[in-house]
Formats: structure tokens, C-alpha cells, sequence
């Protein structure tokens, strides 16, 4: 029986700037341990062979694959927040949509008074949610 379970989030070189961001955005976050590739590893010496870092209490693994693939993000799995206030949702919304793009504006869609969509520069979806 599985013991944990936690979200991963696979990059090709830019896992810390985005760990790094993520982590700006919400309260209760922070960059765990970082483990860098070393001379003659596997993956570019210096880019993330595996990082742990919270996000409002919740853990997440990253990586910057060593090997390039024909897959990124998808918005069919998303990262969904809930905000407790009108200024939290807006700030998250608007720092994720910059150099991203947004699926959803935030609006009144019926089974949300305030909610949006965003893709952020990483290719990584979020929806945010005014809770």
C-alpha cells in the first residue's frame, strides 16, 4: 500500500526558476531540499536532478528531465487553488497569466462567484478558485 503521494512536476531546465515562483506566490510555501546534477552526471550539471518544495502546505516534487520529450503540461491536470480573499486570487491570477496564458478570465461562472484559469510561462495549469 502506497505510503505518500505527491504531486511532480517534470521540466527541462527551468525546475528552480519555477519552484522559485511558485513559492512567491502563496503563504505556508518554501523550497525543501535541492539536489543539483553534478560533473559527468546523467543530466546538466547544475539543473535540478530532484527538489521538494511546499505550496500552502501542500508538498510537490520537481525535476529538470535529463532526457527531452515530445510531452509537456497539459491543462486536463491542473493545480487548483483556493484563495481566501479577492486581492490573493487576483495577484496569484495575474502573476501566473504573465508570459502564460489564460484558459479562463476570472469570473462568475455559476459554480464559483470568482474563478479563473491560467497556463503560466512553465506550461503548468492552475485554476484558481475565491473560496
Amino acid at each position: 500500500m502506497a505510503n505518500n503521494i505527491t504531486t511532480h512536476l517534470m521540466f527541462e531546465g527551468s525546475a528552480l526558476e519555477a519552484m522559485t515562483f511558485y513559492v512567491s506566490l502563496f503563504p505556508n510555501s518554501a523550497v525543501g531540499r535541492v539536489q543539483k546534477y553534478g560533473p559527468g552526471e546523467h543530466g546538466a550539471e547544475g539543473s535540478v536532478k530532484i527538489a521538494a518544495f511546499t505550496l500552502a502546505g501542500r508538498d510537490f516534487l520537481c525535476i529538470d528531465s535529463p532526457v527531452k520529450h515530445g510531452f509537456t503540461f497539459t491543462p486536463s491536470m491542473s493545480i487548483f487553488v483556493e484563495c481566501e480573499s479577492e486581492a490573493e486570487l487576483k495577484d496569484a491570477f495575474d502573476r501566473l497569466a504573465e508570459g502564460g496564458g489564460v484558459l479562463m478570465p476570472l469570473n462568475n461562472y455559476g459554480f464559483s462567484k470568482r474563478f479563473g484559469w491560467v497556463t503560466d510561462r512553465f506550461g503548468v495549469s492552475w485554476q484558481l478558485n475565491l473560496a
